[in-house]
């Protein structure tokens, strides 16, 4: 008879998250894992089959964790452009171990997303997700009137999608915080009526 797991496997999962997001999949370790997720190596066979497995169960649970993360301070704002505005300066005000990281799913594209399908499928639902939401409150902004109603509301989504991942890509590389605010404005003032 098999013995029982003595572990949450989502507790688990997410001690994962932060070792991949550091080191990447291939600088990562199986022994880094299970010395950060606190179990045994066979255990992290049996319950996620192998590295790269886990590793794509934890960029899931990333990128939703993420995507949620944004779409709760998209809701907090008194305005939609606001709340746009509030979503850009916090990823150019952020500091400590989370600047310096970057973005584990912005990290996985640019080490994996060329030559792994799931990968770049998983970053690609995930992108559309944030296109959508961003969208939808573009749309509410325009319907506001805090937001130009003459723009493409699907091209100001996209604008701003790859915006937030080319800030999270020069924070890593250690741009000023004077210098991402400066792009959050200019990607605000884009937004506005003319």
């Amino acid at each position: 008879m098999a013995r029982p797991k003595e572990f949450d496997r989502d507790e688990v999962l997410r001690r994962a998250i932060p070792v991949f997001w550091e080191k990447g999949f291939a600088g990562t370790s199986t022994e880094d894992l299970v010395r950060a997720m606190g179990i045994g190596r066979q255990s992290l066979y049996d319950t996620f089959g192998d590295k790269r497995r886990l590793f794509l169960e934890a960029l899931r649970a990333y990128n939703a964790d993420s995507i949620a993360s944004v779409i709760k301070a998209l809701r907090a704002g008194p305005t939609a452009l606001a709340a746009l505005e509030r979503v850009l300066v916090d990823l150019a005000e952020e500091h400590g171990a989370a600047r310096s990281l970057g973005c584990m799913g912005v990290n996985a594209v640019c080490e994996l997303a060329r030559d792994d399908d799931e990968v770049r499928a998983l970053t690609a639902t995930s992108a559309a997700l944030l296109e959508t939401v961003l969208k939808d409150v573009i749309d509410d902004g325009k319907a506001q009137g805090d937001i130009g109603s003459a723009l493409d509301s699907l091209e100001a989504a996209r604008f701003l999608a790859a915006t937030l991942s080319g800030m999270k890509v020069q924070a890593k590389a250690g741009a000023s915080t004077e210098a991402l605010r400066d792009v959050a404005a200019f990607a605000v003032q884009s937004l506005r009526p003319r």
